[in-house]
């Protein structure tokens, strides 16, 4: 099958999401399955990882290959994948609690890294999974189940993570903006290296104050990436007025799968391991 011949539908399965209506995360993989379609990905060489979360079934709504895994392990488990066979195209999808609590020890170590793989967060400032209480991403002060007299703690800056640890493409999208964020994750899954998309996302049932409304009078579109790293690092970490979604920043480095050479001749699941005498290796090891 041809890029040109392929539909919305070849990356659809027919079950519908279980979440409430006027979630964020339909926004989500309507734009994410437009990326793939309009980036020539093929289904049958798509891998979509996720955590737990709202977004944690993510996997069951795309008709590629795909898996729910542990809270907090969705990027180790998409890296094992990417390096069995790095010639799957990789999606991870997580929450933010998923990715940048749990899992936050994972992300940061991911981008030092620089595997050909995207990481999406589903960034709504709840756990809206579990009743509504704060998440790594919620701002200070932030009311909610589990602090009724406001968040204590600073939030925590997945942009500045991922830009302070080499990520090589950083970008920042809102979910109501479909052409807007279909571009971005379409530029994020071309890109050739680790790639993080921090997408903001209305949770309509437990989070009150980052609404649609409050987007709407806030979003606006970043004109280009910065030229550097210091000053994507800059901007991402200055408090705005305004909520500005685009691509931050955007580099090209040799990634973890061309500087392994294990990975040089093939994927590692294309490797004849018939026939393979370790006992030379073993008795320098006795």
């Amino acid at each position: 099958m041809t890029e040109k011949e392929r539909t919305i539908g070849d990356f659809s399965t027919p079950e519908t999401p279980s979440w409430c209506p006027g979630c964020g995360n339909f926004g989500i993989i309507s734009s994410l399955k437009q990326a793939l379609l309009q980036s020539g990905s093929d289904p049958d060489n798509t891998v979509v990882v996720s955590g737990i979360g709202c977004g944690s079934l993510m996997p069951y709504w795309f008709k590629t290959y795909g898996v729910c895994t542990l809270h907090g392990r969705a990027i180790p488990f998409g890296t094992g994948v990417k390096i069995a066979n790095h010639d799957l195209r990789v999606i991870v999808n997580c929450g933010d609690g998923d990715g940048l609590g749990i899992g936050a020890g994972h992300f940061v170590h991911f981008f030092r890294r620089n595997l050909d793989i995207t990481v999406i967060i589903d960034n709504n400032g709840v756990y809206g999974l579990t009743k509504g209480q704060t998440s790594p991403t919620a701002k200070k002060g932030t009311v909610t189940s589990s602090t009724p007299f406001g968040s204590l703690e600073e939030f925590t800056n997945g942009e500045a993570l991922a830009i302070t640890m080499g990520a090589t493409f950083v970008a920042r999208g809102y979910t109501a903006d479909q052409k807007g964020l279909t571009e971005i994750l379409k530029k994020a899954i071309e890109h050739k290296g680790s790639s993080f998309v921090n997408i903001l996302q209305p949770c309509v049932i437990f989070n009150k104050v980052e609404t649609y409304d409050f987007y709407k009078e806030r979003v606006l579109t970043l004109e280009k990436p910065f030229a550097s790293r210091n000053e994507a690092y800059a901007f991402v970490t200055t408090p705005q007025e305004k909520i500005p979604v685009g691509i931050i920043f955007e580099e090209n480095l040799p990634t973890y799968e061309e500087r392994l050479p294990q990975m040089a001749k093939a994927p590692l699941v294309r490797h004849d391991l018939r026939n393979i005498d370790v006992s030379a290796f073993m008795d320098e090891r006795t």
